[in-house]
């Protein structure tokens, strides 16, 4: 892995544990089937799909991706500006923190977008394939000379009038104190394209406690285990906050604007009363 690419403190042993009442191994494993089938049968149907109206697409997607996050045991809720789920008229770029693999099909629960992702994933058996056949645009992470051929091609699918969602951190981390800053490349694709930014904010919590390392993924943490540790985890509920969009040109370059992003998510986080703050 490249040096230039950011790395979070974050640890399987410190971050990721759950807290708070478990489910037993049986309905556990029944979660966990029940998850994996809908995963696989929206893969499957990708290609289906894609021949829809876009509206019908979108609201397909939403539900699909709404019941695979329900089928890992994980309640949801959606709060924030409802009206900004709507397809733009214009291109999109939704940006959130990054805590958990649950953040994908949460995020397209909300907003169905072509997904940012790294070039590696094209090769993966099953999910590779369908991932490029759904239109997710891969970007080499370890090469910082490939950097401006990523952002041209972001650029590209927004100007073009998608809706794009990213991770901007770069890599996970547990959502303890905000995580990591914002990189600047995607912001700079808005830029490019007169874009409106999306901000939403992303939290996990159990019942009785902020605590939600159970939908923690972080550093080699395995899947396996995390995806055993968020079923195991009675009570998790997945917040996804909207935020109003922010301009493309709230801030003078792209360095500007992702701070602006992120201080909007981190404000919005502070000014929540203290029992509604999840880590």
């Amino acid at each position: 892995m490249s040096a230039w690419l950011p790395v979070a403190p974050c640890t399987p042993r410190d971050c990721a544990h759950h807290e708070g009442a478990a489910r037993a191994a049986l309905p556990a494993a029944a979660l966990l089937f029940a998850g994996c089938a809908l995963t696989l049968l929206g893969v499957l149907c990708v290609p289906a799909v894609l021949l829809l109206r876009p509206s019908h697409r979108d609201r397909l997607t939403r539900r699909w991706a709404y019941a695979v996050v329900r089928a890992f045991g994980v309640r949801i809720r959606i709060t924030g500006s409802p009206a900004g789920r709507a397809r733009p008229a214009s291109g999109e770029l939704v940006v959130a923190n990054h805590v958990s693999w649950l953040d994908i099909p949460l995020v397209a629960a909300v907003f169905p977008a072509r997904m940012v992702a790294k070039s590696e994933i094209r090769n993966w058996p099953l999910l590779g394939p369908v991932a490029a056949l759904g239109g997710t645009l891969f970007i080499e992470r370890d090469r910082l000379r490939s950097l401006p051929h990523a952002v041209k091609a972001l650029a590209g699918a927004l100007a073009s009038g998608s809706r794009v969602a990213v991770f901007p951190q770069a890599s996970t981390w547990c959502g303890r104190d905000g995580g990591g800053r914002f990189r600047p490349a995607a912001f700079q694709a808005a830029i490019d394209a007169g874009a409106a930014v999306r901000p939403v904010r992303i939290s996990y919590r159990t019942t009785g406690t902020n605590a939600a390392g159970a939908a923690a993924f972080v550093g080699d943490d395995p899947l396996v285990a995390s995806l055993w540790r968020v079923v195991t985890a009675a009570g998790l509920t997945a917040e996804i906050r909207v935020l109003p969009p922010v301009p493309a040109d709230a801030g003078p370059d792209r360095r500007a604007l992702a701070r602006t992003v992120q201080s909007t998510l981190a404000n919005d986080r502070a000014n929540l009363p203290a029992a509604s703050v999840h880590h």
